[in-house]
């Protein structure tokens, strides 16, 4: 069994991957740069913002078209691994 089989997705597809960190400065831009390592190609359209209730934490949604499971497994482990970084989902 491919790696692909071990998932329920069809890819290529279109993937949200959400990121909440604290709302500090340039944490958007952070996120950005560490999704943009593995894919060709991210429109300003396909990320989205948005602070808590308190102004002290923020998400980060970005839409990517996504090629494998290999491609999201790496962009998780690398989003994971950054120390900004709260949660991935």
């Amino acid at each position: 069994m491919s790696q692909d089989e071990e998932t329920l997705l069809k890819f290529p597809c279109d993937f949200p991957i959400k990121v909440m960190g604290k709302a500090e400065p340039g944490f958007e831009a952070m996120v950005v740069e560490l999704v943009g390592r593995h894919t060709e190609e991210l429109l300003e359209t396909a990320i989205n913002s948005r602070l808590s209730k308190g102004g002290k934490w923020v998400s980060v949604t970005i839409t990517l078209r996504a090629q494998s499971k290999a491609q999201l497994d790496a962009i998780y482990l690398d989003l994971s691994a950054h120390e900004k970084v709260v949660m991935a989902l």
